[in-house]
């Protein structure tokens, strides 16, 4: 099956080290975007805080690469050449447009890092955390014209534990993305891979984070305020407080003296 790789981070990376490696789809050509990139939700660019160079894949294997500069319409002539069947998108921060994706035609695959229909949009995991939640996952769906709400093909669930870090459930998203890929990208070529539609009236949806985004409201309360901060330590630029003049990153926390989350409706 002829494939297409869209990524731009350390995710994205090992999964398509993972198709080329394991044989599970023929990757023909890879496109990948610089560290600092422009999009449409912010004017001052963006810094991808998970960014890995894709060319050592492309240059190990023969594989062209093609590093985005500009809009998705100037990868055309580049995608149209390699005759894809599929094109399979991890760790890639742009919106691929229907006539781009009309040229494979198996259409387009990627990984979202929630349990589609919830924490649809930016940052899901950096989101799940900050609202508290116990679980969350990765979701393998078809791109469609709407963020994050095409078909899904198959979901890993994984824990959200009091110990853990942004740092460990990016590890998780990536072992989860992993064996989803192991399972379904035969079955995509094959023909026999499920097409589940999602539901609507179970969808979540939140805004993509900037930097600033990360300043620590005090009144707040403590639990809420750890899972901020939790959220968003390294690798990522770390929640924050301001003292005077002066930008004070906090990396850590901890929350003593007040009952488990699970003692009752008032903990």
């Amino acid at each position: 099956m002829r494939t297409v790789f869209f990524g731009a981070s350390r995710l994205g990376h090992r999964c398509c080290r993972l198709l080329i490696e394991e044989g599970l789809a023929e990757v023909v050509g890879i496109v990948t975007a610089p560290e600092s990139f422009r999009i449409s939700y912010t004017p001052a660019p963006v810094v991808n805080r998970l960014h890995q160079d894709f060319n050592d894949i492309g240059q190990v294997h023969g594989i062209p690469v093609l590093t985005m500069d500009g809009t998705m319409a100037s990868c055309s002539d580049f995608l149209g050449a390699l005759e894809p069947e599929l094109f399979v998108a991890i760790g890639w921060y742009h919106m691929i447009p229907a006539a781009l994706r009309s040229l494979a035609s198996r259409g387009c695959v990627g990984i979202h890092a929630s349990l589609l229909p919830r924490f649809r949009g930016g940052a899901p995991l950096v989101w799940a955390m900050i609202q508290g939640e116990a679980e969350t996952g990765v979701s393998l769906f078809h791109f469609s014209g709407g963020v994050d709400d095409g078909d899904i093909i198959g979901q890993r669930a994984f824990p959200i534990t009091d110990a853990d870090t942004i740092r460990e459930l990016l590890e998780k998203a990536e072992s989860a993305s992993l064996d989803l890929l192991r399972e379904f990208i035969p079955k995509l070529a094959a023909g026999t891979a499920p097409r589940i539609r999602q539901r609507e009236a179970d969808a979540t949806r939140f805004p993509q984070r900037s930097p600033g985004d990360g300043r620590i409201d005090w009144s707040w309360d403590p639990r809420r305020i750890r899972n901020f901060i939790r959220a968003q330590t390294r690798p990522y630029p770390g929640a924050f407080t301001v003292i005077g003049d002066r930008k004070v990153v906090i990396w850590d926390a901890d929350v003593e003296g007040l009952p488990d989350a699970g003692d009752g409706p008032d903990a």
